[in-house]
């Protein structure tokens, strides 16, 4: 696993909310200068599932969580620092235990 990113520079930010699951996970969209998507957030603790349409990264900047992907039966657990994949077209399940600040990565 490689070190989270830790600052991003040029930069433009979407100031509207994405809020999802009653406010339980909130994320803002920002794009690099070369048009590359991302968006960082915050998951509270809750389990929660959520559907893929490309490919992601999750970089985890804090807390803590585990997650399972779409088809299987094994949880993984992951702690700031950490960061993990998910294929497209799919869905994974996530258990947040410690408030989780993230940047996930698009394509």
């Amino acid at each position: 696993m490689t070190e989270p990113t830790s600052t991003y520079t040029n930069v433009t930010l979407d100031p509207r909310a994405n809020v999802y699951f009653d406010g339980a996970c909130v994320s803002h969209t920002f794009r690099l200068a070369d048009g590359t998507r991302k968006t960082a957030g915050v998951i509270l603790p809750a389990t929660l599932n959520f559907g893929t349409d490309a490919p992601e990264v999750m970089e985890l900047h804090s807390g803590a969580c585990r997650i399972r992907l779409a088809g299987s039966e094994d949880w993984t657990s992951y702690r700031a620092g950490d960061s993990f994949s998910v294929p497209g077209n799919s869905s994974f399940d996530i258990e947040v235990t410690e408030a989780a600040s993230y940047v996930c990565h698009y394509g």
